[in-house]
């Protein structure tokens, strides 16, 4: 990540009852007593203009494994959107699936929500199969004794409490009624009012003698966006960091794709997507977050660098730059922005210049083209007029093209009076 080591350890005080600690019960720091891995935001099955990424998918998801099991850790929280899409393909299953069962049989404890691309309904349906390989799965928000509160007993003799707090979709606390008469302002005070109300009753179970975790598909108030979310479920669903209480020692948060910690009352983080989603995502700062948290002493969050997927560029300039790059780019995906008019073949060209260009866009130069002539528009409907107005309003040189299409209209016609 920006600014930082590859590895980089941060000391968080939990603020919960750290303040009432007694020095001579606190455990040393280098003795770990219950260690969490965060991760979220898969999006396994999402492509990028068609072409498939699941290549990429399994050897993260392999990454994410290895990393549970190097660092022993006693729980997996994956906070959301496991797919890209509510209806997954077979091979998205697989791969999503048989990643949670590797990380389940590392000896940790994998907990698993829904975010706004999983289908809940899915998720729910394969529930009592995943419990039966030490994994727990939340589709909906629940009550604290109907599964909404999980305790999870560790190696270390400590007891996890996790709050699980799926994606709550705003259509299931404003009433369409009001979503279509009310004012916006009104709609978002009362979705965040009543996840507020969730949180208080999630958080009531925590205690001081366990380590209390949430785990949530959530927008929270202050969040930096990564680039590929869904913008819809991103402004219309947003929470005050201040919902989350003092007695939570790490509040492990999905939906966002850059990793980042949000200032709140507590320890509060994104994990951010394994690799970049889309090309307004930044490839290398992409992690998992293992966490080390007690009953009795302050959370401590290290972030591990993923290294898996590939690069997303972008390329602009003029055909002259772009040939000076040929060859340079890799095996990265690539967006190229071409800087000059149109001209027949252009695209196609630049294609086969990089042939991981996954958009060629051609962009005239600034101001050209711009400038509109008055038409007549009775001579608007002959179809030559309007061909030579479209090539010269994008600036393409257009002679032969021109003649290309009088012949073929000219061809249309006669076959239309045969």
């Amino acid at each position: 990540m920006e600014g930082k080591t590859a590895a980089l350890a941060v000391l968080i005080p939990s603020r919960g009852w750290s303040e009432d600690l007694d020095p001579a019960r606190s455990a040393p720091h280098d003795s770990v007593l219950v260690k969490i891995l965060h991760t979220a935001d898969w999006h396994v099955g999402k492509t990028l203009r068609g072409r498939s990424r699941a290549d990429e998918h399994r050897a993260v998801l392999d990454e994410i494994v290895a990393i549970a099991e190097r660092e022993a850790v006693d729980i997996v929280l994956v906070a959301g959107d496991q797919f890209d899409r509510a209806v997954p393909s077979p091979e998205s299953e697989e791969i999503v699936y048989d990643a949670l069962l590797r990380l389940a049989r590392t000896g940790a404890h994998v907990v698993v929500i829904a975010g706004n691309h999983d289908n809940p309904r899915r998720l729910a349906a394969v529930k009592p199969l995943l419990e039966l390989t030490n994994v727990t799965a939340a589709s909906r928000v629940a009550r604290p004794d109907d599964g909404g509160v999980v305790r999870v007993p560790t190696k270390s003799g400590e007891t996890a409490c996790i709050a699980l707090f799926p994606f709550q979709s705003k259509r299931g606390i404003v009433t369409a009624e009001a979503l279509m008469g009310g004012d916006p302002d009104d709609h978002q005070k009362e979705y965040s009012g009543r996840c507020r109300k969730i949180a208080a009753a999630l958080c009531e179970q925590f205690s001081p003698e366990t380590v209390n975790l949430v785990v949530g598909h959530l927008t929270v108030v202050g969040a930096a966006m990564g680039g590929g979310e869904r913008e819809a479920h991103i402004f219309d669903y947003y929470l005050p960091a201040d919902i989350f209480p003092t007695s939570a020692h790490y509040v492990a948060l999905g939906h966002i794709h850059k990793p980042q910690m949000i200032p709140g009352k507590c320890p509060i983080w994104y994990a951010g997507s394994p690799f970049a989603l889309d090309f307004g995502e930044a490839h290398g700062e992409n992690c998992v977050l293992v966490v080390e948290a007690a009953a009795n002493r302050p959370a401590r969050v290290q972030e591990i660098p993923l290294t898996s997927g590939r690069a997303l560029r972008t390329l602009r300039g003029s055909s002259l730059d772009l040939d000076a790059l040929e060859g340079t780019t890799g095996d990265d995906f690539l967006r190229v922005i071409v800087e000059e008019a149109p001209s027949p073949g252009l695209a196609e060209r630049v294609r086969g210049m990089f042939p991981h260009a996954v958009d060629v866009i051609v962009a005239r130069p600034n101001g050209a083209g711009d400038s509109h002539e008055p038409v007549d528009p009775r001579k608007l409907r002959d179809p030559r007029t309007q061909f030579r107005r479209y090539l010269k309003e994008r600036d393409i040189a257009g002679k032969e093209l021109a003649g290309l299409f009088d012949e073929l209209l000219d061809e249309e016609y006669a076959s239309a009076t045969a």
